[in-house]
């Protein structure tokens, strides 16, 4: 509607500049050329006038409303009385568009206003940064945890934490950071995340902390029952036998409570107590292996790191697993998808970490038809290395899930049950982990992520 209107508008001026020049030309070609001739010049200039200014009008006011929405200023209004109709049709269209765009101003601003209140109410403390470590966003309870009143760029959590700042200013994203932050009386220990997102066409990094000492505290308490309930259990299978060994040689040797005399004792008696002692040095043997065990499981020195090849350590392995039991029975493979890659750790720590691993497949495979272990390394989605030990063996059922990395926990029958705890200890000693997938009646496999 608006464009036919202006169509008219502009024609109706153009007709009347070409009658103008036509009668601008009649005149100048007739006898009465010199004073006729400034009445059609007058109204032509005046024509050109009124097109140019009519022009400049429309397209001002187009300029303005752009110019505005720029600016985001949505208070630009466009009047619908005492125009022309082309005015007033534009008016309203442009009128129209601007209250779409305050309608969506409005929308933005009050979901704005809602992220904002859901992450000062949020338990997790988050702040923002850009590239330059300057804080966009952060909530009440970021600035609580790290004790900052205000916080408005990284290097302000050197003053809190040395060691903290240059951690957060090297974080990536997908990566975590644990540290422990003395304030005031107390030690808070904060677990640091970080993620990135793009806004803007710059990329921010976003990091949550939490103080996850409540829960920290939870797990070891749990962690310290769950010992406790199998080292009494083991304690006690070692020593009852012990007691009522004892109790009952004893009794041997004793006659209504008077100690028997040697011409007494008969030599059934006396090897009933040879066997006895046996029986009592080997619990106490088994009991002190125990001990001996508890003792590696808390004493494990520092891994000692070095760059060495993993190809070279599975060769090394594939050697070693030929004297298991089951090996002749059992498929080995390993691959390295990643190439001759190499890993910055102790060498001799993993490698006790991935014998232990593969021979307790074989064990889980020894009843398996067309059983196989696979090692497999390969470089994770951050270029990290990651070592996975897989067979085909029965599986772990889910409800034992949670019990095999208790130490001493075991369903083999001559098992210690130190070795997965062992070598996750030696894991989270080098800075890595090691997690268990099983679907049992399938698949197992154990992942070592460095």
């Amino acid at each position: 509607m608006i464009s036919r209107n202006l169509f008219l508008q502009i024609l109706a001026r153009v007709v009347l500049l070409g009658i103008a020049a036509l009668a601008l030309v009649w005149i100048v070609g007739g006898p009465a050329a010199n004073i006729l001739v400034l009445v059609p010049a007058a109204i032509l200039i005046l024509i050109l006038f009124n097109l140019v200014h009519y022009l400049n009008r429309v397209n001002r006011r187009i300029y303005y409303y752009f110019d505005a929405i720029r600016n985001e200023d949505s208070s630009l209004s466009f009047p619908e009385k005492g125009q022309g109709k082309i005015e007033k049709d534009l008016n309203r269209s442009l009128q129209e568009v601007n209250r779409h765009i305050q309608q969506i101003y409005r929308e933005n601003q009050m979901q704005e206003y809602y992220f904002q209140a859901l992450i000062e109410h949020a338990a997790t403390g988050m702040f923002t940064c850009n590239a330059k470590g300057f804080i966009l966003h952060s909530n009440h309870q970021a600035r609580d945890l790290l004790d900052l009143e205000v916080f408005a760029h990284i290097s302000q959590l050197g003053a809190v934490d040395p060691r903290l700042h240059l951690a957060l200013e090297d974080m990536r994203p997908g990566q975590q950071y644990l540290t422990a932050l003395e304030k005031k009386d107390e030690v808070v220990q904060l677990l640091f995340k970080a993620s990135a997102f793009l806004s803007d066409g710059e990329e921010l990094l976003l990091l949550s902390v939490q103080d996850i000492r409540n829960e920290l505290d939870k797990k070891e308490i749990d962690s310290w029952r769950k010992l406790i309930r199998v080292m009494r259990h083991e304690i006690m299978n070692s020593v009852t036998p012990i007691i009522s060994l004892s109790e009952s040689l004893s009794g041997y040797f004793h006659t209504e409570g008077k100690v028997r005399k040697p011409a007494q004792i008969d030599e059934k008696t006396i090897d009933t107590t040879v066997n006895g002692l046996e029986l009592i040095h080997d619990q106490a043997r088994g009991l002190v292996s125990f001990v001996e065990s508890y003792r590696q499981l808390t004493r494990l020195p520092e891994p000692e790191k070095m760059l060495f090849s993993v190809s070279k350590l599975l060769d090394n392995i594939r050697i070693i697993a030929q004297s298991f039991p089951n090996a002749e029975k059992t498929k080995l493979v390993c691959e390295s998808e990643a190439g001759d890659q190499d890993v910055l750790a102790d060498e001799k720590q993993i490698s006790q970490v991935i014998v232990n691993l593969v021979k307790n497949a074989f064990q889980a495979t020894e009843h398996t038809e067309g059983a196989w272990v696979k090692i497999s390394s390969v470089l994770d989605k951050h270029g990290r290395p990651q070592i996975t030990v897989s067979d085909n063996g029965p599986g772990i059922p889910n409800e034992l899930m949670d019990k095999i990395f208790i130490p001493f926990f075991t369903t083999k029958e001559n098992g210690s049950g130190i070795g997965l705890s062992l070598s996750r200890q030696i894991m989270q000693m080098h800075g890595g982990s090691l997690k268990i997938h099983s679907v049992p009646g399938k698949q197992t496999s154990i992942i070592l992520r460095f």
